[in-house]
């Protein structure tokens, strides 16, 4: 393909393959309608015709091998016989033309390299290649073609590729050509702080004139701080520090750039307040537009006198880590642990943008009362193929360092199989440290944790008014809505804590029943919780199964369930039904709940209750008597032999440990309710603003505006996007998305640190394997159950579950506890004693074994289990 790629959607079309990396990334950001200007560019088969018309690769390659003094002298001695090689005729031919046509004519151009690898992920060759400005002529854009791909053999580009260890033969190179600007101002901006690794700052440097006198380093520009505010995705100013501009890079009159002394303007801000926020929402939203799961990009900008444009845009391939100084040189530990109980599958960009933010404050939250000193701008929750991970080196510290937690506690806490930090032994002082903090936090903690029960009377009354509260008119309205409900939702901090902090009181009760009976201090936890005042998720199977048990006894609602279709409306009984009036008050109090409840895009209850009528005829056979006897004779038989386990002075603490970690777990459930009754409001509002780009031609369907960040749908909103763009961009993601389900997603992943760190750390990870027929996990639910294996996949499958049987699942939500009311026993790939399945079978007394992982593809439907509660241990007995 020697021929010339004449704009941007056949650069676009060619690929970074053929463009190169900055050529292509240019493009994608032109279809997605950001101001970037007019392009053509030389695809990577026109360097290979002018490297092998020139009969020196060979040479080249040669020379590139040597070792390093002897490189340098060969790679310079050719360099004279390369920059000699004109390019093919037909080429030059093709872009005479093209530069007659507008804009091209008359135009001063910048001729840029583009090479494949550049500007990609984990390689930007910045300031390696070369780029040349104002370039006036035929003759003169010849010569700077040749110079931008003979730039590729020079020994600093040479030396680079070693150093990151790409192979000579792959190296290629495009050209990218673009009209040069009359740029007023110019600069870089980085969507993230690059020196702490921060990625809730952008930071822009700004200079007068071309951006070339910054890119070199000629001159110090402006320099201004934009933080991103976690409650509503806005930016604010943080800071704007002068710069000497001492001098400011201009075109030459005869081709060429030139430096020239700073003038009058250097003692002038180069960008307004207004202009630096407008600036870096453009350079945000480009990112975002580019990888809205990992937006941290170097951009080039330029400014005109009236608009912005973006010349540059590639992946941050160095930048400060945001760590604790204690995890420096310890890789990050990212986990699936935890998370796949709620999030299992992908993440459109809509709940990824809520996730990023609402996580930190869930782990943050309590922490914060020990008075720890928190690291500002870690961020704890990572997007890797779509899927959402937790950073458990952050966790595992923060919990070690705040109360003492162990790693080794923590992970059992979070679930899953990975490694653990190495932490350093306490000292003295450190131990008192920690002892004021958790007295701090015992201090604090119920203050805060009282006002949890008004935050979800609160919760539960704004979320009904907001369903039912007329839609705003316009897109400002919208705009003003969705920011509102945001900065609500983020302020309610009772919430954050009950659903992020209740493990505390449980670890401990662990730890002090471990230190009696080792090794059963978990499966002891659980049969202590079993009963009691029940969780609103129990409370919840419970009502549903009354309004079973009223359905079957009514001849009218059960002959409509049984000829029930998908999509019927219970609402055509009777008004006076039973069963209508009992279906009606259920989802009055539960209707804002549905399966994967933490993903947007699924209707809740309250929209579809297709689930919910679905369950009813197998939900009238399950027996709440049985239930009620197993939790009474679990709770009891742990509480005799814990008295008989512990010494009598103990005794008093357990039974405190006992009833606030199983309140803080009852927080937990009714805290996520809560959040999830903030969230139908939100689901509604988003789609009805989808309805109407819809009709705009800006959106195929409704849920389309999901796969945009908050922060892009409100840009749309504010006017700094152009909506029409937004088709290009969401079937572009649709499509990743629709890749990212192919790719199996590993359970850990290992960032940063050394290399052997990081491979004595995957040593410590714990696998699934049985000793003969026995699996051992984590015990989360007591006594021992045998039954037939049921491998269910999701809870709508629930129907092949029999009273008695093994449930064996993936991972759980609250819409798994219907089928809790008739399993025998519970078997998880997933979970930590904190999930939403260890929970609640705790509550049930029934016995279950969590943090299986691989455990579906290792049963058989049907086979006879022993899942032993106390143990941890899954048997198969045929």
């Amino acid at each position: 393909m020697n021929r010339l790629l004449p704009d941007w959607p056949a650069i676009l079309a060619a690929g970074a393959a053929e463009a190169g990396g900055k050529a292509w990334a240019l493009a994608r950001l032109a279809r997605y309608g950001f101001p970037v200007p007019d392009a053509m560019a030389l695809p990577v088969a026109a360097y290979h015709a002018w490297l092998d018309q020139s009969g020196l690769a060979n040479d080249l390659h040669t020379a590139a091998a040597l070792p390093d003094a002897e490189r340098v002298a060969a790679l310079e001695a050719l360099r004279p016989s390369l920059l000699a090689q004109r390019p093919d005729d037909a080429l030059l031919a093709a872009l005479r033309q093209r530069l007659t046509m507008p804009p091209w004519r008359d135009a001063a151009l910048a001729v840029r390299s583009s090479a494949p690898q550049e500007d990609g992920a984990s390689a930007s060759f910045a300031g390696i290649h070369a780029s040349l400005l104002n370039v006036r002529g035929e003759a003169a854009l010849a010569d700077a073609i040749v110079a931008v791909w003979a730039s590729l053999w020079t020994p600093a580009a040479v030396a680079y590729r070693v150093r990151l260890g790409i192979v000579h033969h792959d190296a290629a190179m495009a050209v990218l050509l673009m009209p040069l600007l009359p740029a007023r101002a110019s600069g870089i901006g980085f969507t993230c702080d690059p020196v702490s690794g921060r990625d809730d700052r952008l930071v822009i440097h700004a200079n007068w004139g071309l951006g070339e006198s910054l890119v070199a380093g000629a001159t110090d520009g402006d320099e201004i701080m934009l933080a991103e505010q976690a409650r509503d995705d806005s930016l604010a100013l943080l800071s704007y520090v002068p710069g000497a501009k001492a001098v400011t890079s201009v075109p030459a009159p005869g081709g060429g750039t030139t430096l020239v002394p700073g003038g009058a303007e250097r003692r002038e801000p180069v960008l307004t307040p207004a202009q630096s926020l407008a600036l870096g929402e453009l350079l945000r939203q480009a990112a975002l537009a580019l990888d809205y799961g990992h937006p941290v990009y170097d951009c080039e900008w330029a400014w005109d006198g009236e608009r912005f444009w973006l010349l540059q845009a590639r992946p941050v391939t160095a930048r400060g880590r945001c760590t604790y100084p204690e995890l420096l040189g310890q890789p990050d530990i990212w986990t699936r642990g935890n998370t796949r109980d709620v999030v299992p599958d992908r993440l459109p960009p809509m709940d990824w943008g809520s996730w990023r933010r609402l996580a930190n404050a869930l782990l943050e939250t309590g922490f914060c009362l020990t008075g720890f000193p928190m690291l500002p701008g870690a961020q704890r929750t990572g997007l890797f193929d779509g899927r959402l991970y937790l950073n458990l080196s952050l966790i595992q510290w923060e919990g070690y360092a705040a109360f003492d937690v162990a790693p080794a506690a923590m992970n059992r806490l979070v679930g899953g199989r990975q490694p653990e930090i190495h932490v350093p032994p306490r000292t003295v002082r450190e131990r008192v440290v920690v002892g004021a903090r958790m007295v701090r936090y015992l201090l604090r903690a119920g203050a805060l944790r009282r006002q949890g029960a008004p935050a979800i009377a609160e919760a539960m009354r704004l979320a009904r008014q907001w369903r039912e509260q007329p839609l705003p008119a316009d897109d400002a309205g919208f705009a003003a809505e969705i920011r509102r409900q945001a900065c609500h939702r983020h302020a309610q901090a009772p919430l954050h804590f009950m659903q992020g902090s209740g493990g505390a009181c449980l670890s401990l009760l662990v730890d002090l029943l471990d230190a009696h009976r080792p090794g059963e201090g978990h499966a002891l936890a659980s049969a202590l919780l079993a009963g009691g005042e029940p969780s609103v998720t129990l409370r919840q199977g419970y009502a549903l199964s009354e309004v079973a048990r009223i359905a079957m006894a009514d001849p009218l609602a059960s002959a409509w369930l049984a000829t029930r279709r998908p999509g019927d409306d219970w609402r055509g009984l009777p008004a006076d039904n039973p069963f209508r009036v009992a279906f009606a008050d259920f989802l009055a109090l539960y209707g804002h709940r549905c399966v994967y409840e933490t993903y947007l895009g699924n209707p809740r209850w309250r929209e579809a209750p297709d689930y919910l009528l679905g369950s009813l005829p197998g939900l009238a056979s399950a027996d709440m008597a049985v239930a009620t006897a197993r939790q009474r004779q679990a709770a009891d038989a742990a509480w005799a032999e814990a008295r008989r386990a512990l010494p009598w002075w103990k005794r008093p603490l357990l039974g405190r440990l006992v009833r606030t970690a199983k309140q803080e777990t009852n927080d937990r459930e009714a805290a996520r309710s809560a959040l999830m009754a903030y969230a139908e409001p939100a689901r509604l509002l988003w789609l009805a603003l989808g309805e109407r780009w819809v009709e705009r031609g800006w959106l195929a369907g409704a849920d389309d505006v999901l796969f945009l960040m908050p922060a892009e749908a409100l840009a749309v909103l504010d006017g700094l996007r152009p909506g029409a763009a937004l088709p290009t961009l969401i079937a572009d993601r649709r499509e990743r998305f629709a890749a990212w389900q192919a790719q199996p997603p590993p359970d850990v992943i290992l960032q940063h640190g050394d290399h052997d760190d990081a491979a004595a750390l995957a040593e410590t990870m714990i696998p699934l394997t049985a000793e003969g027929r026995v699996f051992q996990g984590v015990a989360v639910g007591s006594g021992v159950a045998t039954g037939p294996a049921r491998l269910i996949q999701r809870p709508d499958d629930g129907a092949r579950l029999a009273q008695g049987d093994i449930l064996v699942v993936p991972s759980t939500d609250p819409a798994w506890t219907l089928l809790f009311l008739k399993a025998g026993g519970l078997v998880m790939e997933t979970g930590g004693f904190l999930s939403h399945g260890a929970i609640v079978a705790r509550e049930f007394g029934i016995p279950a074994v969590v943090n299986l992982p691989g455990i579906l593809q290792r049963l058989r439907e049907g086979e006879r289990l022993r899942v032993d509660g106390r143990r941890g241990t899954v048997s198969r007995l045929d």
